[in-house]
């Protein structure tokens, strides 16, 4: 029987219009699609790797070797990016696992949050949070939720500044305090900041993307399948005729499309615990991405639906 994306998680160069900059090709990878972060000019590709319920395996050993051959062809297939939290349960310690099998690959760009609400509980976090990673250090470090922002962005500044840490971010999902999350894009000199953005939930072009690019801010796009609800319910549908003009093979390949052709989003970040899923989301990063004009057909088509 055919397990959907959802149902498995709960059981275990076209041109585009002017003002579009158009994603880079990353070295190396031959034609996997890349965009630069602003603040530094460092290309990600535009799929990443959340970790979000899928790596919460516990010690199952099995399990976590699953998903070291999901992060095993998520590098093999261009990647970069790896997005986790303490909040994840066991994901932190499953990546871990997962980077030590693979020797610890060198492309990396490891993702983590702070979470707690006592701004002094925070560095024991990191550390413990790096030492289940295994890295020297973290590349990007995000206050989750906003949780203590107020507190956590001094040091994380401050860690930044001596070297112990690359970029600052801060993080919401599900649509939630936009209002606090642009006053910090506003007054604070952040890197990325990561929201909740896919075909259905749209609120983020109105006035954080455009912020985004007006501030020099990567954008880390989490929740793009609505934890698989989004693909679900598209799944009882035809692909539409279009999905060929951009080179897409399936609904999970449409909807990180739209995300990542949006000019303001640097990396989008589909949670999997499937290599060929893992596989079949890298394909995003490839090949012909929808132009404006198209990008409005594909949310109306789908809003249709």
């Amino acid at each position: 029987m055919h397990l959907s994306r959802r149902r498995w998680l709960a059981a275990s160069a076209v041109t585009l219009t002017a003002g579009w900059p158009w994603p880079t090709q990353a070295a190396g990878t031959t034609d996997v699609i890349t965009r630069r972060i602003p603040g530094s000019g460092e290309a990600l590709p535009v799929v990443g790797l959340g970790s979000w319920i899928t790596f919460n395996v516990g010690n199952d050993p099995r399990a976590r070797d699953a998903c070291a051959e999901v992060v095993r062809a998520f590098f093999a297939s261009g990647g970069r990016m790896i997005d986790s939290s303490p909040m994840y349960g066991s994901s932190q310690p499953t990546i871990g696992h997962a980077l030590a099998r693979l020797g610890q690959p060198s492309a990396l760009f490891s993702a983590e949050k702070v979470w707690t609400g006592r701004a002094a509980s925070g560095p024991a976090q990191i550390e413990q949070s790096r030492a289940f990673w295994g890295v020297e250090r973290f590349d990007l470090m995000q206050v989750h939720n906003l949780v203590a922002w107020q507190e956590h962005l001094p040091r994380l500044f401050e860690m930044k500044a001596t070297g112990r840490l690359r970029y600052v971010g801060v993080t919401t999902s599900d649509g939630r305090r936009h209002a606090e999350i642009e006053r910090v894009m506003r007054t604070q000199p952040i890197d990325f900041v990561q929201v909740t953005y896919n075909l259905l939930d749209r609120e983020v072009e109105r006035r954080l993307l455009p912020l985004a690019l007006e501030r020099g801010i990567a954008v880390i796009v989490n929740r793009p399948f609505r934890e698989g609800a989004l693909l679900d319910a598209l799944e009882r549908h035809r692909v539409p005729g279009w999905a060929t003009e951009i080179d897409c093979d399936g609904w999970a390949q449409v909807a990180l499309k739209f995300i990542v052709s949006h000019p303001a989003v640097t990396c989008a970040i589909p949670a999997t615990s499937r290599v060929d899923h893992v596989r079949q989301n890298m394909g995003a990063a490839r090949g012909r991405m929808p132009d404006a004009a198209l990008r409005e057909r594909m949310a109306a088509d789908v809003a249709a639906l």
